[in-house]
């Protein structure tokens, strides 16, 4: 196999295209996905106290993550619009960064996985609190976000390496 056909998201003529699933079994999907955003302890103080000028960090964190799970096709071009069944938003503030780790899993029962749709999500949730929290510390650094754990497809289960457990 040529290196053109041992990718799926490129043609024979090496343009990009949405690959066809429909030959694909539906089985059920899951991905976890992970990131950070660091900060100031100050900043993280207001998000905790809840005093921070634009409302409640958390809450719209969190309502970010699922707006950005559900959209992710009209974001990634060559992601599929897919029907989630699940997606859970954990939130953990972290003293010692100082920072907030925000977590997301993402499941379907569908032919393609929701890998994008978990990573979609945290990188949303991060980017609203870092929206909210800008005027008082510009400075805040998101990342790494990553996939930690996926499920389900022909690829079975993965899982990182490194990854930390979270309840």
């Amino acid at each position: 196999m040529g290196k053109l056909e041992s990718l799926s998201h490129v043609d024979e003529q090496g343009r990009a295209r949405m690959v066809d699933v429909s030959a694909k079994p539906v089985t059920r999907r899951r991905a976890e996905a992970e990131g950070e955003i660091r900060m100031e302890r100050s900043t993280l103080d207001a998000i905790v106290s809840n005093t921070v000028g634009k409302g409640d960090v958390l809450t719209v964190a969190r309502l970010a993550a699922v707006g950005g799970a559900k959209r992710t096709a009209e974001l990634i071009p060559l992601c599929h619009p897919l029907t989630l069944d699940g997606i859970d938003v954990e939130i953990e503030t972290k003293p010692a960064l100082p920072g907030i780790r925000l977590g997301v899993t993402v499941s379907t029962e569908g032919r393609t996985g929701v890998e994008m749709e978990a990573l979609c999500a945290v990188s949303a949730g991060l980017l609203a609190v870092y929206d909210m929290c800008k005027a008082m510390d510009r400075g805040m650094a998101i990342g790494p976000i990553r996939l930690v754990r996926k499920a389900g497809g022909a690829s079975g289960e993965w899982r990182r390496a490194d990854a930390e457990t979270h309840p």
